[in-house]
């Protein structure tokens, strides 16, 4: 029979699973105190959960919630990033953070698909995107520009014909 507070850490771990939008499997081995603390801070400022816990705890959790890829990356010194909207954020702050200090990796990460794991060297392809608000402003930038042009056109033409018409006008009076 499983002790409550192991029953209490899968049902937490399962919680963060379900509820978010990517899951970033990290190793921190090497990582000391100071760098761990910063890191976290990084991403709790972003609305990234950073989750430590047993191994099996999360194989248990990881293969309830349908996150069974997962399983066989979870081995060693392992923390979970629970990015809840954005998961460019998340990989941003982890390759970066992983980047300067060049100890941890990112061994997977699962995007909303939780069939598909990918594995931690394509977290530089992620890492480099912008961000989902930036993404926006170039489609809407991009949808707009061919508007705009009409309208100047439209503009251009409106202009000519008051131009011409004033000239008509004077030349009549």
């Amino acid at each position: 029979m499983p002790k409550p507070e192991k029953i209490t850490a899968v049902n937490q771990i399962k919680e963060h699973l379900e509820s978010a939008g990517s899951v970033f499997v990290t190793d921190y081995t090497g990582l000391n105190v100071e760098q761990i603390t910063r890191l976290r801070k990084d991403l709790r400022e972003n609305s990234v959960k950073y989750l430590v816990a047993k191994n099996t705890l999360m194989r248990i959790a990881a293969k309830e919630t349908g996150y069974d890829g997962l399983a066989e990356h979870l081995t060693g010194q392992i923390a979970l990033a629970f990015g809840a909207d954005d998961a460019a954020v998340a990989a941003k702050i982890l390759y970066n953070s992983f980047k300067d200090i060049e100890k941890p990796v990112i061994r997977a990460f699962v995007l909303d698909d939780k069939e598909q794991v990918f594995t931690g060297d394509k977290v530089v392809r992620l890492a480099e995107l912008p961000s989902r608000d930036v993404l926006y402003s170039q489609v809407v930038a991009a949808v707009e520009a061919p508007f705009s042009s009409l309208i100047g056109s439209i503009d251009a033409l409106f202009q000519e014909l008051i131009a011409t018409l004033e000239a008509l006008e004077k030349s009549k009076a």
